[in-house]
């Protein structure tokens, strides 16, 4: 073997690295206050610092072709890290008041869940990608569990272990079964064979056979995505875990999910298009009708943004339809805008959370305004991009996958359109119940007059500046354009 290969693979590397440095810190720096403070800046730097070497590396190819990472891949790893380093930042003020002594420990966590999403999108073999999955989702259950203690997060966490393994059990046995069809795991050698077996007319098992498959397979990852009808866990597990993972749940856990399921489908069941596409139609359709129904119910905030999320899930498979330079281009713009618009809801949510005595119902936003403005006008700011109100970018983010899906031009792809345009009226209702919370609804108790700690007020500048610059500035699609080639 040549090892120089690993040099292909310095965004993994880096990363690494990056863990081994958090990991002796934690063992090295002493306790109390000060210590998760360091380990926050320290984590941090090295964020920042893997958003500059994957900047700075181009598409690579390792190990003949298990390890493929294009152009598109390495932009996608700069987006997850750039939602990770919110989440850290957002998670200081509670590190620091509820778990001061496992701070280490979540910050390792952490960076080993990044790891396994990058492996899962760099990979060209579907051993690799089952490989960066679970390398992902067992440090992600111990974040969801992380309090422990607490009833809510012990359930969530059962919640989440029990879909997860059996989401992947499905999933590789959906694997077996294209290996089983064509004797190889090669995305690339998997699509040829496809190719060349069902131009034969006789082999209409194999068809058969490879369709169970796909379908098994697309089963295992709508778990991950919590797509509409594999959505049960998300509720209950965003609810119990705690703020800061249920944001990294809904927004980096779910970007590398759906980038890693457009490659698949686009590279290893291409010749399968006319029936995935089909899967794809019926599932957004559910997911973003259902979801939006759901979410009318609820008066718990977490439990509202998991169904937010299943939503907004529906709306990022509307790129993936089409499976073209356009749809990886608007696929990755739009989980860019998601990023930053849902950690600023999740940023305000960890801050009231922290100052009022850990309640996240949406009654104690009554009247936020009039004690803390700013931060009910940020609020509002992050929930009209999340609804696609103009002029802020989630208005682009959903024009773009619209227009991804559109471009497929089939009556079908026009009607789920449709329904998925009709549902948006349907989400701007929900989202201004919130509105109506924080600037109409009256309080006999409301939320007292605060500050908000200097992480969260560096994550709340962040996001609410991609917010209005990401749709402004036109260069940022045209990028994400030019990459996706």
């Amino acid at each position: 073997m040549n090892y120089g290969q690993f040099l292909h693979m310095l965004p993994e590397a880096s990363l690494v690295l990056a863990l081994v440095i958090m990991f002796f810190a934690d063992l090295m720096l002493g306790k109390g206050k000060k210590k998760v403070q360091t380990l926050g800046m320290l984590m941090t730097v090295l964020l920042v610092a893997q958003i500059v070497s994957c900047a700075f590396v181009g598409p690579a190819e390792a190990f003949g072709g298990l390890y493929v990472a294009t152009k598109a891949t390495q932009v996608m790893k700069i987006i997850l890290t750039l939602g990770t380093l919110l989440v850290v930042l957002v998670a200081q003020s509670w590190l620091e008041r509820d778990a001061e002594k496992l701070a280490g420990e979540f910050h390792v966590l952490v960076l080993s869940t990044l790891l396994g999403m990058y492996v899962m999108m760099s990979s060209g073999n579907f051993l690799l990608f089952f490989l960066g999955l679970e390398m992902a989702s067992v440090p992600m259950a111990c974040l969801v569990a992380f309090d422990k203690y607490k009833n809510r997060s012990a359930e969530a966490a059962a919640k989440f272990v029990l879909t997860a393994t059996f989401s992947s059990g499905v999933m590789l046995y959906g694997i077996s079964l294209i290996y089983g069809t064509v004797g190889t795991l090669y995305f690339n050698d998997v699509a040829g064979r496809f190719q060349m077996l069902f131009s034969v007319a006789h082999y209409q098992p194999s068809l058969l056979l490879a369709i169970v498959g796909l379908v098994f397979f697309f089963s295992g990852l709508g778990f991950k995505l919590s797509l509409v009808p594999f959505h049960f866990w998300t509720a209950d597990t965003y609810q119990g875990a705690p703020t800061a993972v249920t944001g990294y749940l809904s927004v980096v856990s779910k970007g590398a999910a759906a980038f890693a399921l457009l490659v698949v489908l686009s590279r290893a069941f291409a010749p399968l298009t006319e029936y995935w596409e089909y899967l794809l139609y019926i599932v957004i359709v559910l997911s973003i009708t259902i979801a939006n129904l759901f979410a009318i119910r609820q008066s718990e905030l977490k439990r509202f943004m998991a169904f937010s999320s299943i939503s907004q899930a529906g709306y990022i498979m509307l790129a993936v339809i089409g499976a073209s330079q356009m749809g990886m281009a608007s696929l990755m713009y739009y989980v860019l805008v998601y990023v930053v618009a849902n950690m600023a809801v999740f940023a305000v949510i960890n801050t009231v959370e922290q100052r009022g005595n850990g309640s996240t119902m949406m009654s104690a936003y009554n009247g936020l305004y009039q004690t803390n403005p700013r931060l009910a006008f940020l609020m509002t700011l992050a929930l009209f991009s999340l609804a696609g109100i103009p002029p802020f970018a989630g208005m682009f983010s959903k024009f773009f996958v619209f227009m991804a899906a559109a471009q497929q031009g089939s009556f079908l792809a026009y009607f789920v359109v449709f329904i998925a345009l009709i549902n948006t009226v349907v989400s701007l209702y929900y989202y201004l119940l919130i509105v109506k919370a924080m600037y109409i609804n009256k309080s006999e108790n409301p939320l007292p007059t605060f500050t908000t700690d200097c992480a969260t007020r560096v994550a709340l500048v962040l996001t609410i500046a991609g917010i209005v610059l990401f749709g402004v500035c036109s260069c940022i699609f045209d990028g994400l354009f030019a990459f996706a080639a």
